[in-house]
């Protein structure tokens, strides 16, 4: 054949073949693969003909077989003779020969091939010349392909050392941050990124186990329980570098409640089997079994009529004093600077309790001397109150052995009068709850934002946005720790696996402590002067689940800017990078009357890291790392000490400080009694409430109307790492017992049981998902253990008594809170629903259902400002069928049974839009929940809905409306179970994007994208 025939049939395959998906081994098949590639040899000099073979040959290259087969027959080698250093002759023809080495490249085969040739240092130089010759960015898409073809390279483990050995790492850092200040070459920017982060030494964590430092012994360990297999592992199996060539294609996690993520997977958890789908209520235990029950439903028995209703308090009776807490109780404070001895720390001290010099207030083990009153000190008015402590230790906070401060100085508490504003909170109470609190680690301090409350911010606190280009800059500067590695110190300052005091030098390291009830950081790494790596401790008898944290700052100086970045996380993307701050509470400002959890930091975000997570931990999976958050914080004084959240902090000792506070609150109207519904392991009280109106007399009548109430069962904190349950908890058990009409209202119409806290165990040692038993307890309810899980079995046997005796509860709601979401929601249970959404072939007979499941989340998208009606859900996975939700629904028959999320974020709706959430509106949301309850009596009364029929219309309009909004769902993960959707914000957290787009089209790739518009949401 002639040259110009030749040319004539490869342009017209050059158009054909990218619209036939099967051209590729047609080719093969019809020996045209080796036809090309002779051509192209036989014409490397004559770019007329070479353009479209090797346009062909790019074709040919996008089928993984036929990219084998090329390179075995030397197309490697023919491309490199094509491509070469900087020239502005013949750059088409360069860019699809680029183009063709990519294609070629993605085949693991070639890729070894072409490092065994040695390549890869060829490639970095030929990118080293383009960069520097293209001054003027005209080819910014060849430079590009040629980063294309080096990713490539990199995906495999003797690439990836192949990149290290040949500077790779300093020569795309130096190029990357030349081109940081122009805008257009971001692509360039961000793929560099890219492979440096691919290509960064796998670490293990700096631990010397990733088990928790602490553990707590079983009674009963299942032989295949999650305990179980982490202590079978032998020290030496306990964490291991992976260096898998497995990439994460899709991260999937899974926590709380539903889970979901990406669009093909979404319908793969739906259970579509009818029959699975439908309740079944079974009496999994005889009724004398469940009898015992009967104690914590007084109210039903016969004998109620005999009460003694003048005096129905409490009879709950909370744990004896902890015997372990041996030595005083330890609270930061500040120190008097009229005298201070040359060696005093000039900063807030922690102050030991007691060594007094006058009869103190004796609170076992905690000692308090008041300041008398008939001396008021003159300096401290403005309404703040002082409490005067005997004696100050010179305290270092990480150290168990504390010296007495030879001055004699005595250290001033100051107490912020929150009284007015915080009702239900006092310090020396709450001081005398956290004796009979028992704590693994036996805590012996006490954090001062628990000790003197939060009063919530009456400004708000606006959704920050996204810095341009921010997680470039943060993975950058990590990398410079590469590049760098004598400007690193790697200076141990807080380390909970040593418990001997870190040497501070001149106090120029930060001091760090999390030795209180909550508190999470096991350790603090000083890699700067002003930047830290802070690692989490596991839950305990666990390896994984690090989210939660809440530690102690000190010895700051202000006006700096410090870095900390939480290098251990496990999710796969987080609210960090859609607005999300940290909280923090300064204690000056607590002291000059600002006693406040702000959100603060800046530089905020959130992306995968060099460290890798070990497929022990990761329940098999390969090729996992961990996530940093990073954030930035300026300290505004000195002599401070602040404390860091994961959001506001509810500790259990907080619970029993506010429900003797509400008990207090009773009146003869309120019928209020509080019981212990079991011990959790770790030896501490659940309580469980029962509040409803008192009968108006005990006259027959009036006792049959009370004992004719509905039930509604209420629970929360399952999950100790969703603090912000317990805030609408609490805004919902102050709402129940205050003394407005609609309250009282509210108390009449139901017959409220509630566990406020289901984990308290998790929640007091700092625990985010698990309990003592190392399990999610929300996964346990379908065969809880009663000694594993004691509060889920008894909370199900208190549910499964109510049933028997025909008193199956109207409304079950489990209190959550949500990570990766915005606005508060629900998640409920409907056969319907789940089955539309799984597109199901049923017929219409079998999907009869009642509508009656949508009337309190609709009722709530009217009254309250923070929930969302579109984000509810109401399907029902086959990974949730242990759920609270599934089960209740399921087995106990409660048809409205729901999950309600609350976001850790903000609201991208309503009154609240663009604001992150805080306190007041966690607290509003609960109290608005009850008003729910309250609306929804009129459609559950039999003597009111037929005078709402039309709402049940409505109801069924939303329905068929929401049938086309997808609910996506995905199956759960060892790791972490969670429901937690995809985002439409596109933010490179990942260090293996497969973004391919054309850099002309799309200059802002992944990180750099803006933040959604006012109308996107963070779930689809």
């Amino acid at each position: 054949m002639n040259e110009e025939l030749m040319l004539q049939i490869h342009s017209l395959l050059v158009k054909v073949g990218p619209k036939d998906r099967k051209f590729g081994v047609k080719a093969r098949l019809n020996g045209a693969l080796n036809v090309t590639v002779n051509l192209v040899k036989r014409n490397l000099q004559n770019s007329k003909l070479l353009l479209p073979c090797l346009q062909v040959l790019r074709v040919y290259a996008g089928n993984l077989v036929n990219a084998v087969s090329l390179g075995k027959s030397g197309t490697l080698e023919l491309m490199f003779e094509i491509i070469g250093p900087y020239s502005k002759k013949n750059t088409t023809l360069l860019k699809v020969a680029l183009d063709t080495l990519a294609a070629l490249l993605k085949s693991k085969m070639n890729a070894r091939r072409a490092v065994d040739r040695g390549y890869l240092p060829t490639l970095l130089a030929i990118y080293q010349d383009w960069h520097r010759n293209d001054t003027r960015h005209c080819h910014l898409i060849i430079r590009k392909s040629i980063l294309g073809c080096i990713k490539n390279l990199t995906t495999i483990k003797l690439g990836r050392k192949a990149f290290i050995d040949a500077n790779g790492m300093r020569i795309l850092y130096n190029t990357s941050t030349e081109c940081l200040s122009v805008r257009t070459l971001d692509p360039l920017v961000n793929t560099s990124s890219l492979i440096m982060r691919k290509c960064f030494p796998k670490n293990r964590l700096p631990l010397l186990t990733i088990k928790s430092i602490y553990q707590h012994p079983l009674s009963h360990v299942p032989s295949g329980g999650p305990v179980a297999q982490l202590y079978s592992q032998p020290p030496e199996m306990d964490d291991v570098v992976d260096e898998s060539d497995e990439n994460e294609a899709t991260e999937v996690d899974t926590e709380n409640e539903e889970d979901e993520t990406e669009d093909n997977n979404e319908n793969d958890d739906i259970e579509t089997d009818i029959n699975k789908l439908r309740p079944r209520q079974m009496q999994t235990r005889p009724f004398d079994e469940l009898r015992v029950y009967e104690r914590f439903c007084v109210e039903f028995t016969k004998d109620f009529k005999d009460y003694d209703f003048e005096n129905c308090r409490a009879v709950f009776h909370p744990s004896s004093v902890n015997q372990d807490l041996n030595g005083p109780i330890i609270i930061p404070t500040t120190t008097l600077t009229s005298v201070r001895s040359p060696n005093r720390r000039q900063q807030l001290e922690s102050v030991q309790l007691p060594k007094p010099t006058e009869s103190p207030t004796e609170l076992d083990g905690i000692s308090l001397a008041k300041t008398p009153e008939s001396k008021p000190d003159p300096d401290l008015v403005c309404s703040l109150g002082r409490l005067v402590l005997d004696g100050v230790d010179s305290v270092n906070g990480d150290c168990d052995d504390r010296s007495q401060d030879e001055s004699g100085e005595q250290g001033l508490l100051v107490v912020p009068d929150t009284a007015a504003v915080l009702p239900l909170h006092d310090p020396d109470l709450y001081l005398e709850m956290v004796k009979s609190t028992r704590s693994v680690p036996i805590y012996t301090e006490v954090a001062y934002p628990d000790y003197f409350g939060h009063v919530g911010l009456d400004l708000r606190e606006p959704i920050v946005e996204r810095v341009y280009g921010v997680q470039r800059m943060k993975i950058f500067q990590d990398i410079e720790r590469l590049i760098h590695p004598f400007d690193i110190l790697d200076k141990v300052v807080y380390d909970l696996d040593n418990q001997s005091c870190p040497v501070i030098d001149n106090g120029n390291s930060l001091k760090f402590t999390s030795k209180f009830e909550s508190g999470n950081l096991r350790k603090a790494i000083q890699v700067r002067k002003f930047e830290y790596d802070l690692i989490l401790n596991s839950d305990i008898n666990s390896n994984h689940y690090h989210q939660w944290f809440y530690f102690e700052v000190s010895n700051m100086r202000p006006g700096v800017r410090y870095r900390f970045n939480i290098i251990n996380c496990e999710k796969s993307n987080s609210q960090f990078n859609y607005g999300m701050q940290v909280l923090m509470y300064s204690v000056q400002e607590a002291i000059n009357g600002r006693p406040h959890w702000v959100r603060t930091g800046s530089d905020i975000c959130y992306y995968k890291n060099h460290f890798s997570r070990s497929s022990i931990a990761a329940g098999g999976q390969k090729g996992k790392s961990y996530f940093t958050m990073t954030f930035t914080v300026t300290f505004q004084h000195k002599d401070d000490v602040c404390y860091f959240a994961y959001h506001y902090p509810y500790t259990f000792s907080t619970l029993k400080m506010h429900l003797q506070k509400l008990r207090a609150l009773q009146t003869a109207q309120i019928y209020y009694r509080e019981d212990e519904l079991c011990q959790t392991l770790g030896g501490n009280s659940c309580p469980l409430l029962t509040i409803t109106a008192m009968p108006e007399s005990s006259s027959d009548d009036h006792i049959d109307q009370f004992r004719s109430r509905p039930v509604v069962f209420l629970s929360a904190r399952v999950h100790p790492g969703e603090t912000n349950s317990s805030w609408v908890m609490k805004g919902s058990l102050e709402f129940l017992m205050s003394s407005s009409p609609k309250a009282q209202s509210l108390r009449e119409s139901y017959i409220f049981k509630i566990v406020p806290m289901l984990n308290p165990d998790g929640v007091i040692n700092g625990n985010h998902r698990c309990s003592l038993s190392g399990e999610d307890l929300n996964r346990q309810w379908q065969n809880p253990n009663a000694e594993l899980h004691p509060t889920i079995y008894h909370a199900k046997s208190l549910l499964q008594y109510l049933r028997a005796t025909g008193r199956t509860p109207l409304v079950f709601c489990d209190y959550h809170g949500h990570s990766r979401k915005k606005n508060v929601f629900m998640y409920g249970c409907s056969i319907k629903e789940t089955v539309w959404q799984s597109n199901a072939n049923t017929s219409s007979c079998d999907l009869q259902e009642d509508l009656g499941y949508r009337t309190l989340p609709k009722l709530l998208s009217q009254i309250a400002p923070a929930f969302s009606l579109s984000s509810c859900s109401f399907v029902v996975e086959r990974s949730k069928e242990a759920t609270a939700r599934v089960v209740v629904w399921r087995e106990i028959g409660v048809q409205r049974s729901y999950t309600m999320e609350s976001t850790l974020c903000g609201c991208d709706q309503g009154k609240y839009k663009g604001l992150q959430i805080g306190t007041q509106e966690l607290e509003e949301m609960g109290a608005l929940f009850c008003v729910g309850l309250l609306r929804l009596k009129r459609f559950t009364s039999p003597l009111e809905v037929h005078n709402h029929k039309s709402h049940v219309l409505d109801i069924e309009n939303d329905l068929i409306d929401t049938r086309s909004i997808p609910n996506i769902s995905s199956s759960t993960t060892y790791v972490l179970d969670e429901d937690e959707p995809a985002f439409l914000e596109e933010v490179d957290y990942s260090a293996e994007s497969n973004d391919e787009n054309d850099p002309v089209l799309e200059p802002e790739l992944q990180d750099n994208l803006a933040l959604p518009g006012p109308n996107s949401d963070s779930g689809v």
